[in-house]
């Protein structure tokens, strides 16, 4: 199961306490946010898509949706979500558990600008029932394979 994948990823760190497990699914953004007890755009969701036929999980608010032609510019080719079969076969999570951590080397990590208006946000942790709390710079220090900050989603705005 990929939350113990994820439990002794985050044990090398010493945070694996910091995984937060719920009797009720956080399998999408408005079940999160009840289970975690805060707002929608608070969590962490994490999306895969393929890339030049490699997987990429980008990471982005829970307001935000991807925006075709920003997705387009950044990474040269249309957005092509995977299957819910790839997911569990290429990065290794379950949709509803997918997250940046405990991947696969040939996954490459993006996290979007729609995140860094909150101090803290709640990515899964390998399940459809956990999450774990962090800073945008933990998300970035601890995220498998991490590769840039992109701007890539559409439909949150950006503090003033």
């Amino acid at each position: 199961m990929s939350i113990q994948k994820v439990r002794a990823y985050f044990k090398e760190f010493g945070m694996e306490e910091r995984i937060r497990e719920f009797d009720v699914s956080s399998a999408t953004v408005e079940l999160a946010a009840v289970a975690v007890g805060v707002e929608g755009a608070r969590i962490a969701k994490s999306l895969s898509f393929k890339v030049e036929d490699k997987p990429v999980v980008i990471v982005v608010a829970g307001d935000a949706k991807i925006d075709n032609s920003k997705y387009k510019a950044q990474f040269h080719t249309k957005a092509k979500m995977l299957t819910h079969e790839e997911a569990h076969t290429l990065i290794g999570h379950d949709v509803g558990g997918v997250c940046s951590f405990a991947l696969p080397e040939d996954v490459k990590v993006y996290l979007d600008v729609s995140l860094k208006r909150f101090e803290t946000v709640f990515p899964a942790a390998g399940s459809d029932h956990s999450a774990i709390e962090l800073t945008c710079e933990e998300l970035e220090r601890y995220s498998s394979n991490f590769q840039q900050w992109v701007d890539v989603c559409k439909g949150w705005e950006p503090v003033s």
